[in-house]
């Protein structure tokens, strides 16, 4: 049996590591830098009084306190690191020793086994060996055989290899909830630039970006649970080459199944695990996860956060999450009381609960203070629609390259068609964007591939097109959080948008989800099965139950937002993240942009 072991050491069988197992190790979030280094990066505190310096901001002593706080955060991150590297070296060697015990484990009783076939055969005596495993299988129910060699052989590796290392304690994140304008995400977004270099794994989600991208793992989770049943997966690859018989090595191939299933048996861990993978790096040190407008608008989005978010906060991801609402608050509808309240806690245990307590919609302040761009143009009359045109002509003559369609991908293996585009320029009617079964997914898309875009003929929101109205929040939504410059051509003024008509108003708007309209009468796991969201939007039998107040903040955020895209704050910030500004930095194309920027002030 040394023998044998030694040689399956040799191979490096049992330092293999599977691509699906499910522990926190596998957890990466999106890095900058594979091993961080003291960051050059201001903290938030340093951001927000030079931004006050500079006139840029109205100081706020709520946004001030908020500030501090995330800077105090930053601080104790950096000795969180150090000790999280120290612990992912110590978890990555339990678990290699673990594994390597536990696969002697399994081999000392293949080869137990494997003699006792041995015996049977020299005796001639099959018939009596089939007796007995008969009558050992008397009463016992299909499972609890395999479920009592589970847990004995987890007991023994305990014994053996000694309890899961522990990990460090993290530094409470926050919670910050407030008014819509009170700068929440500006001030997550300050916390988040300034963790660069010293956090090795970070990533920002917003919570539709966030919903999609669970579905979306889901999915695979559940695809990969299906084709592991089979003998010819890559569980059996290691079993081949073992010197037993083929009965023997079934039966190894049937324990090793088992212990993937019971891994499997709840797939929110799974998919947590899973969720911000990045394969690029060597799984070393602390992990942020930053959450911009955490909603609880059904039942998928309460158990999905509770398993999602449960899981990071339990092994050691910090969290710095925004809301419009006090988590106690965030479930007034009752949905899923009890996984809710789960929830609840977590939040509560892990995170400092900050309310900004400011009244001041301050994006529509800094809109009345600065110079603005003229990027909005209404009314939908023949003089306000040329030069919405005229900037669309200048901005593209100025790039100096064609206009043509183009297609891009989109979550699910979807393609969304854009009739208009040009180096990172895109142009849609209103129609075309909100008027078919579209959501978040394809606008995800579209600001991921544009920078700057163009939307026509936007219509005043009214109760006969609340569909139309619901997607257009979540597009200018997504189009805000990822730092699109939007130029727009409206029936009224912003404050007006969303007023209502003739028709009726918006206030009873239904269904508010992260996508669009259900699938007919599909269950979430049907979906799951056929990995398909669709391009019209959340699974269905999952329906939002909004209170009118809720739907009021939606409103509120989106022309909040829209008055804030229009300010040089925000142009200057949208040139300075947006991924495919930063790609043109040192270019021609920024140059052009910004003459395309003069043209629309001079409007």
């Amino acid at each position: 049996m040394t023998r044998l072991i030694s040689s399956f050491l040799s191979l490096g069988l049992a330092t293999r590591r599977r691509t699906f197992r499910f522990q926190f190790t596998a957890l990466r979030l999106i890095s900058d830098h594979p091993h961080p280094s003291s960051s050059n990066n201001p903290g938030p505190l340093t951001q927000y009084k030079n931004l006050v310096k500079e006139g840029k901001l109205q100081f706020d002593p709520y946004q001030e306190k908020v500030a501090l706080e995330l800077d105090n955060l930053v601080e104790r991150l950096k000795q969180y690191e150090k000790q999280m590297e120290d612990y992912h070296i110590k978890l990555a060697k339990w678990e290699e020793n673990r594994e390597n015990e536990r696969r002697k484990i399994l081999l000392t009783e293949a080869e137990s086994k494997q003699k006792r076939s041995e015996v049977l055969d020299k005796s001639h005596n099959r018939f009596l060996g089939r007796w007995i495993d008969r009558k050992k299988m008397v009463n016992v129910e299909p499972g609890v055989g395999k479920w009592v060699s589970y847990l004995n052989r987890e007991k023994k590796l305990d014994l053996v290899v000694g309890k899961r290392p522990s990990v460090p304690p993290a530094p409470k994140g926050l919670y910050i909830y407030g008014n819509v304008g009170s700068g929440k995400t500006m001030l997550m977004d300050m916390f988040y630039s300034a963790t660069k270099g010293i956090v090795t794994h970070r990533r920002r989600f917003h919570f539709h970006e966030a919903m999609l991208e669970i579905n979306e793992r889901m999915h695979k989770v559940w695809k990969s649970e299906v084709q592991e049943n089979s003998m010819q997966s890559s569980i059996a690859n290691w079993i081949k080459n073992l010197p037993f018989d083929t009965k023997v090595k079934q039966w190894i191939a049937s324990e090793e199944s088992y212990k993937e299933n019971m891994q499997m048996k709840n797939i929110l861990p799974a998919v947590a695990d899973k969720f911000l993978v990045d394969q690029n790096n060597d799984g070393r040190g602390a992990s942020i996860l930053c959450f911009d407008e955490i909603q609880t608008v059904d039942v998928f989005a309460i158990i999905a956060l509770s398993g999602i978010i449960s899981r990071l906060l339990s092994t050691g991801t910090v969290l710095v999450a925004t809301s419009n609402r006090a988590p106690s608050d965030l479930n007034q509808d009752g949905m899923q009381w009890e996984i809710f309240l789960k929830l609840l806690d977590k939040l509560v245990e892990h995170c400092e609960i900050v309310l900004i307590g400011s009244e001041t919609d301050y994006r529509r302040l800094i809109s009345q203070r600065s110079i603005n761009l003229v990027t909005y143009f209404y009314p939908l009359n023949s003089i306000a629609t040329k030069k919405f045109e005229n900037v669309w002509d200048e901005t593209i003559r100025n790039i100096g390259a064609p206009v043509r369609s183009e297609t891009i991908s989109v979550m699910f293996g979807r393609t969304l068609e854009v009739p208009e585009s040009c180096n990172g320029i895109a142009k849609f009617t209103f129609e075309y964007l909100c008027g078919r079964p579209v959501g978040a997914a394809d606008y995800i898309a579209v600001a991921k591939n544009y920078h700057t875009v163009f939307i026509s003929d936007i219509p005043m929101m009214s109760m006969r097109i609340r569909d139309k109205a619901r997607r257009f929040i979540i597009l200018v939504d997504e189009l805000y959080n990822h730092h699109c410059c939007l130029y727009c051509s409206a029936a009224s003024s912003i404050d007006e948008l969303f007023q209502g008509t003739e028709e009726g108003t918006l206030f009873d708007l239904e269904s508010f989800q992260f996508e669009t309209e259900t699938e007919g009468s599909k269950l979430r796991r049907d979906v799951l099965a056929e990995g398909n969201i669709g391009s019209g939007g959340a699974p269905a039998g999952i329906i939002s139950m909004l209170s009118g107040k809720e739907e009021m903040f939606a409103f509120r955020r989106a022309v909040s937002r829209l008055i804030e895209m229009q300010t040089p704050f925000y142009q200057e910030g949208a040139r300075l993240y947006h991924p495919l500004f930063q790609a043109d930095r040192s270019g021609h194309k920024i140059h052009n942009m910004k003459h395309a920027t003069v043209l629309a002030t001079s409007v």
